[in-house]
Parts: structure tokens; sequence; C-alpha cells
């Protein structure tokens, strides 16, 4: 049998991580089997339903990389479809037509709930001969058997059963016509060939009534896997307060693709001791059945090891593309003038855990600083660097090979010359050259940098240390 697989958001927000996961397993279970991944919109909730929610989950989609080889399908555009088989049920008896008001069974209900019953819909229109005078406005309910189990085979809970007389007659369509989830979900999961449905456990209730509806339509069932929530890290069902949960916001706090899918899959997935994965890594080995059934937690810490991990080891020209943005944040185009932003990841990538702090990092080689950090001034600019400093401006304005193991040479030569260890030195241009004390290698930051900015910002410090000799 054909793997096909699916996820299929609600655009009622963002894409919160809990469905990112779901999506990712999705998509590894269908690429592991070599099937077929469906990606569909649950749009019905026209009231809450947006297009920014769409364009946020299409967006995030395409930056984690899931790919989907069918849609997206909308399930507003299928109406026609839902009303054909809502019909088919109807005239098969498996389906009817309610008459009871709102107010008729909110009383209902109150009355049941004072008898200490669980409150469900009692049948009562289950089998009218005929509509009551007038005809009055009805929803659809399907006729759910009244005895027997319904057992799930859950590939990661296990079996769980369900007794049908705890399930009431439920509606698939509203009083104007519009189908309700469950209805919906039943018609495009049977139409669109759904295999596996891997969604979130707080969807277990509803899989005894679909699975139900599809032995009244004749469909073949599905298997389902029902995935753990998401906690935060204090154990509570995650929210803002824990932090960012939208995929989007991730992305825009300097966190790689890869990191974050590294991260959600170990969320209640492991495979040995291993806890880094390469996309590839996962898809061959990843088992639906291996998830476990408990609710994992998000830990903040874990996800900014990761992704320094892929700033560390990832292809410089990768990290480049995805640092861009950030850099042009700033109000600078690393095209125009500075160093190829390759070689800048490759000099900060040892020392930023995400995207931004690289990118703060960044900016002193493309464009010049505002202030010495004082604390800085205070420990390495004095008198005695004076000197030294302008003999280093004269030697780099004559050097031709402007390189990082000639520019270290032109350091340590300087340096000797003036009875200082090359330390003594590298610190006080490291102030001159950055503002503050803290820079990669000085001899690639004197590369990075560039002939121009470095004579530059050397005559601005020799300036800076004359005009305070002179006070």
């Amino acid at each position: 049998m054909t793997v096909r697989s699916r996820f299929a958001p609600s655009p009622t927000g963002y894409l919160h991580i809990g469905g990112a996961r779901t999506a990712l397993f999705a998509w590894l279970h269908a690429r592991h089997h070599g099937g077929t991944f469906i990606l569909r919109i649950e749009d019905t909730d026209r009231e809450r339903s947006t297009e920014e929610s769409v364009n946020a989950i299409l967006e995030g989609m395409a930056w984690l990389g899931l790919n989907y080889d069918e849609g997206p399908f909308y399930q507003t555009q299928r109406f026609d479809r839902y009303r054909q088989v809502l019909d088919h049920l109807l005239d098969a008896g498996h389906a009817y037509r309610c008459y009871c008001t709102p107010d008729d069974l909110a009383a209902r209900r109150e009355a049941q709930l004072a008898r200490k019953e669980k409150p469900r819909y009692d049948g009562r229109c289950r089998n009218l001969a005929a509509p009551p005078a007038g005809n009055p406005p009805s929803v659809v309910r399907f006729r759910n058997p009244q005895d027997g189990d319904v057992v799930v085979d859950d590939l990661i809970r296990g079996r769980v059963a369900f007794s049908n007389t705890e399930l009431d007659d439920l509606v698939l369509a509203r009083s104007d016509g519009t189908p309700t989830y469950n209805f919906t979900v039943v018609v495009d999961d049977m139409d669109m060939g759904v295999s596996c449905v891997i969604r979130g456990d707080d969807h277990l209730n509803n899989t005894p009534r679909q699975i139900n509806i599809l032995r009244a339509l004749g469909a073949p069932l599905p298997q389902y896997a029902h995935v753990p929530m998401i906690l935060g890290p204090d154990g509570a069902r995650l929210s803002k307060r824990h932090g960012a949960v939208s995929v989007l916001q991730y992305r825009d706090d300097g966190i790689l693709p890869e990191a974050l899918l590294n991260y959600l899959v170990r969320l209640g997935w492991s495979h040995g001791d291993q806890e880094v994965f390469s996309l590839d890594e996962l898809v061959t080995k990843f088992d639906v059945e291996q998830v476990n059934r408990a609710a994992a937690a998000v830990n903040p810490e874990k996800l900014l090891w990761l992704n320094q991990h892929y700033l560390k080891t990832a292809d410089p020209d990768h990290i480049a593309r995805h640092l861009s943005p950030f850099i042009g944040r700033h109000g600078v185009d690393p095209a125009l003038d500075g160093p190829p932003l390759p070689a800048v990841v490759v000099a900060l990538r040892e020392r930023c855990k995400t995207l931004v702090e690289m990118a703060d990092k960044a900016l002193l080689f493309y464009r010049e600083f505002d202030g010495y950090d004082p604390a800085a001034v205070a420990k390495h600019f004095s008198a005695a660097v004076l000197e030294p400093l302008i003999g280093l401006h004269t030697r780099l304005e004559q050097l031709a090979d402007w390189q990082a193991p000639a520019l270290h040479a032109v350091v340590e030569e300087v340096a000797a010359q003036h009875g200082l260890k090359f330390g003594q030195l590298a610190q006080p241009l490291r102030v001159a050259l950055c503002g503050n004390a803290v820079s990669p290698a000085i001899d690639v930051t004197l590369q990075l940098i560039g002939r121009g900015r470095v004579l530059g910002r050397l005559e601005r410090a020799v300036q800076w240390l004359q005009s305070q000799a002179g006070a």
C-alpha cells in the first residue's frame, strides 16, 4: 500500500511549533516510506480563518523545507463535494435532519447535568417520520451506531476502545448548510486516500466518530497516530509566556531551520543516544511507532545548543544566505561594501548561538562604530600604545599582501620593535578597530575589515589618544 500522510492546519493563527512538529512527523513518515505528503488547509471556520494565517502557514512550511507533494487543498473550495456526500448519507439512512433549537438543546443539557448525567444529544429527532409543521431550520446529524465498540489501534498510544453508547449523534452540517470539522475531515481523508493520520492527541476523541462515518461511507480506514502535546519547561501547556511558540518567531530570532527541525523531532522521538541528525538520517531512521506517548517539554538551551552546532558545521554559504536578512535589518547591504559574507560566517561561527547575535557582531566589518567601550579603553588604551599604533599604520599602509598570515606577521613585527608581546599590541589594536576588546583573531579581523577601513580606524584611534594626552 502506498503511504499517504497529510498535515491539515486550521488557518486561525500562526504555525505553532506543536503543529510544525506534527507536520514534520507526517512528512518524515511519508518520506521514510517513499509515499506522498499532502497539505490541506482546513478553513471552514470562516470567522476565524484569515489569509494572513494561511500565508504564515505556507511561509513556515517553506522555511522549514517541508515540501508537500499535493496541495494545498482548501476545504472552502470543496463545499459541493461535502454536500454530495451529505446527501448520500441522508439517502442511505446514515444521517437525519434534526430540528431541535439551540434553546431546546441548552435546556436538555442543563437537565442532564442536574441529573449528573454526561451531557449529550438525546436522539429526539432520530426517528422522526416527517419534519415538524412549517419545516423549520434543521441541522444534519450522523446516525451513530448505538451498540458495540470502536477500537483504535493507534500507532503511538496502542489499542484504545470507545463504546458507541458514549458517542452521540454528532452534527455533520449546520442549519446554514456549512459542514462541520468531523465531517469534512472524513470526506477529505477518504477522497485523498490518506493512509495514515498523524495528529495531536487532542483529536483522539474525534477518531471513533470519524471511523464510524468512514464505515458508513464504505471507505477504508486509515491508520492513526496521535502525538502527545508539547509542554513548557515548567510542565504546563506551552504558551506565549514560555517564549516563542510560532515557527516564524523562531526564524526571526535567528534560529536555523535545520536546528529547529532537529529540535522538534527530538520532542518525543529518539534513536538511541543520537542528538544531531541530518535530514537524510531522519528520513532513514524515523518511525512514528517510536514516538513517545508521554508529553515532551521544551528546553530553550537545547535549541540554542543545536543552533550553535549548525552555525559551526554547516556550509558557510548556506549560513550566509540565512544571515543576510539579519544584516539587512541594520540597514547594511553586505554585497555593496565589505568582505564576502561567508568569510564573516567562518570568522564568527565559533562565538555565536543565533543569527541575530552573528549579525550584531558582523556589523564592525561593514560600517563604522559610534565610540570606544570605556572598560576596554581603561584596560587597553594608554599613552604607551600610541607609538606602536602609529607604527602599525605605517607598516599596514605599505603592505601589499592583505591576507591573514602577512597581517599577523606585521603585528608581530611592530610589537617586537616596541618591546611588546603580541597580545599587548593586539588588544589595543582590537579596541582601535572594533571599539571593544572582543573580535575574531586579530589577523582575520584586519583582513575582513579591509585596508581602507583599517587605516581610517587606526587614524581615528591615534587622534583620540593624542587628544587624551593633550587634555
